[in-house]
Formats: structure tokens, sequence, C-alpha cells
């Protein structure tokens, strides 16, 4: 499918990004809570029976864990093309004790009923895609207590950790006030553009009723995602007549268009906080053809709104200039060159209160486990929610490294470390939905 193609196919989410993120400040009061107080609720929800209980569960279940990860693992994903992964997962989340379906965008959904019978939920997501495409090799391989693979991190590891903890929490007849919706996402990353959340959120059955969100996604045990930034991307083409490199000599190129784009969008000065990159560039035929179309896909990022669409306007000045500067560079006898554009990734940024109650459990969650517990900023399906003010943590349950590389991204399976990185949203978890201790 032509990368054009695919924006088409984002608009069925139809969430409006006309969405603004709103400046966060400190968490309104009733929600606010201090490190101590967190470390503090923290350390009695561990010394309950409840959560020893689940504890055990985990520990025996290890194995049956790591092997659900390979087996998922083993199922290429790529955005809009999550469909057997998906299946998959929901058949897993059945045997682990939920329901569930999948909705209209794709997303995995599996209900856990509070005793309170209230319609809110907390939405614990983990996204199904990964980066790699349907024909990336996905073999794994072993390196001591490493698993190394494509995706068998992000966000795999996400997943099974939802399996886990529903399958433990059923078992331990685990009861909470609160509702918790446990989320299989689709389009996470790249051109997916969030697309399964947006869905979620804007036009899905839960819409209206989620008031929280933990995104179990990330590698690193001592980071908990309180912020997302913002982010543009373009695909751009410039198109031209093109012709024989030798018979044609003199007429416009495309590529030289490209090229000059891209060196000036280079020299653009990023505020703090602001990032841009081009990715990918593609176009021409042969090394004897002036060619007739040249394109990149550009990435920019902010987490300032403002910041953001000042990049944006400055990129799309300098692409408009490079095609004007090359049809008065070169003759356009037989046609000038054209400029084609389209905004394929639209995510808005947001942020939670470092000291709303979610985040401080969080951060106290990783404390707990030995690690020093900090706060992050990375992109992941948490934009959506952050950037409608609903209280979002993203808290990863494994331990590794390199994702996104096919030959380096690995999951340190290690049990001891193991658990406790899975213990982390665990904790979350329980204390978003008010477990029920005795």
């Amino acid at each position: 499918m032509h990368m054009l193609q695919w924006n088409k196919r984002l608009q069925r989410a139809g969430l409006s990004l006309a969405l603004v993120a709103m400046s966060v400040g400190a968490a309104p009061a009733a929600l606010a809570m201090s490190a101590q107080e967190a470390d503090a609720a923290v350390a009695r929800l561990m010394k309950s029976a409840e959560y020893k209980a689940l504890s055990d569960l985990l520990d025996k279940d290890h194995d049956n864990i790591v092997e659900q990860n390979i087996q998922l693992q083993q199922i290429p994903a790529p955005p809009f093309g999550e469909e057997k992964k998906a299946k998959a997962f929901a058949a897993l989340m059945k045997e682990a004790g939920l329901d569930a379906k999948i909705d209209e965008e794709g997303n995995v959904l599996a209900l856990w009923e509070g005793t309170a019978k209230r319609k809110d939920v907390h939405a614990v997501i983990a996204h199904i895609d990964t980066v790699f495409p349907l024909e990336q090799d996905l073999k794994i391989r072993r390196e001591g207590t490493r698993i190394l693979a494509p995706g068998i991190v992000d966000d795999t590891r996400g997943l099974v950790a939802l399996l886990a903890y529903v399958r433990a929490m059923k078992q331990a007849g685990i009861q909470t006030e609160e509702n918790l919706l446990f989320v299989g996402s689709v389009g996470e990353e790249g051109l997916g553009d969030l697309r399964g959340v947006k869905h979620l959120f804007g036009k899905g059955e839960y819409k209206d009723r989620i008031t929280s969100a933990i995104i179990v996604d990330g590698s690193n045990p001592e980071q908990v995602t309180l912020e997302g930034p913002g982010s543009k991307r373009y695909e751009v083409h410039f198109k031209g007549p093109g012709g024989h490199s030798y018979r044609a000599f003199g007429m416009v190129n495309p590529m030289y268009a490209l090229g000059n784009a891209m060196a000036e969008f280079g020299k653009v000065e990023a505020p703090k906080g602001t990032t841009y990159s081009v990715g990918v560039v593609g176009g021409g035929t042969s090394v004897n053809a002036i060619p007739s179309d040249a394109w990149m896909l550009v990435d920019m990022r902010s987490t300032s709104m403002k910041d953001l669409a000042s990049v944006e306007q400055q990129f799309l000045e300098i692409i408009k200039t490079a095609a004007e500067q090359e049809n008065k560079a070169r003759t356009t006898k037989t046609g000038p060159i054209a400029l084609d554009y389209e905004l394929v990734g639209d995510r808005p940024p947001g942020q939670t209160a470092e000291d709303h109650r979610l985040a401080q459990i969080a951060l106290a969650a990783t404390r707990a486990q030995g690690w020093k517990g900090r706060p992050n900023s990375s992109s992941t399906d948490g934009n959506i929610p952050m950037s409608m003010n609903i209280p979002t943590v993203g808290i990863g349950a494994g331990v590794g490294d390199h994702a996104h590389s096919a030959e380096k991204e690995y999951l340190d399976v290690e049990k001891g470390q193991s658990l406790r990185a899975l213990h982390r949203p665990l904790l979350t978890i329980l204390d978003a939905a008010k477990v029920q201790l005795r």
C-alpha cells in the first residue's frame, strides 16, 4: 500500500486532533499525593494477603509468561496488519478468564467488573502492533537470560503482562471496587498514528467512561512516563516530468528540490524539547534517468504545541521554497516541479501532574521493586488520554532494551528482575481499581 493511502485509513479513527493539550500544573487537592504517602500506600498493599497471593501466582506462572511472550512475538503485526495477533491475544484473554471482543478499529477489549457497579472504567492498555513489516524474520535467539527478537519487548511484553494479571487475579479471587478495561490496542507505532486509542477515546463504546489510563509499555524499569511529546509527520513528494539524464539534461530535477529542502530543514534551530528528522527518502528508477518523483518522510516532535507549530510552519515554507527554486534554476519546458505533501501523523502532546495519585503510586511501585523511579517523556498510546486531561501513566512490565532494532531488541527473563518488573504495573493497577483487602 502506498503511504499516501494510509492516511485515508487513519481517518476511520474519527478523533479530531483539534484537541489542544492544556497546561498541567498540580493535581487537584483531592487527587494529589506526596511521595511519602504513596510509599506508605504501596507498602500497605504489598503486606496484604491479596498481593502476596498474586505474587505467588506470578512466580509459579513465570515460565508460562515467557512462553506466551514468545508465542505472541512470533505473530507479525505491523500497523494495519494486527488482525492475526489481535485474535490470538483475545483467545488468550478468554483463557485467562475474561470475555474479550475486538472493536471496529481492531482493538481487543476485556472488561473486569468491579463490585461498585459503576459505569466508569480504568483502562489498562498495551499495544498489539510492532514497528516491523510482515516479511520480517521473527526468529529468536538466546544469550544467557536474554531473549533477542524483533518485538519481544515492544510491546508484546505488555500484552503478556495483561494476560498474567488477569489470570492471577482470577485465580486468587481478587475483587476490586472499580472497573478495569484491559485493552490490546492497534496502530501505536509509526504511521499507525495511535489509531486504536483515538478510536477508543473518541468513538468507542467506552469513550465517555474512561477515568484514567495505565499504559503498559516500555522496557526501562526505572521510568514512569508522565509526558507525551506531540508530533507531526509528513510525506512530501517533489514531482517532475522526468527524462533521460543525458538527452534531457537541464530540465528540472525532483532530487535537487528534495536535497535542497532536506539541507535547509536541517538548519532549523529547534527550541528545547523539540526535535525533527528526515527518516525515509525515496525516488528515481535508474542512474541514467532524471526521476519523476522524489519523496521523504519527516517527523517533528515537541512537548510544546506552540513550538511544534513553529517548526512545522518553517518546514512547510522550506519545501515550498525548494520547489520554487528548482523551477527557477532549470528549464520547465516539459513541465515544472510540483509539490505534493500530506500530513500522515498527528499526535497531540499531553502530560499528567507528577503529584497526581496515579503518578505517585506508579513511582512508588517502582521504588518498592528496587528501582529509583523517575518521570519520563515518551510518545505512546498515553498521548491521547493525556491530551484530554485524563490521568495517565506509562509503566513497563519488563526489562530490556533496543526496541525497534531487529538485531538488538531483547527481553531479559532472569526470573527475579522479570517478576519485579511485572509488579510495577500490577501495584499501580490494584491501587487504581481499589482492590478489596481482607
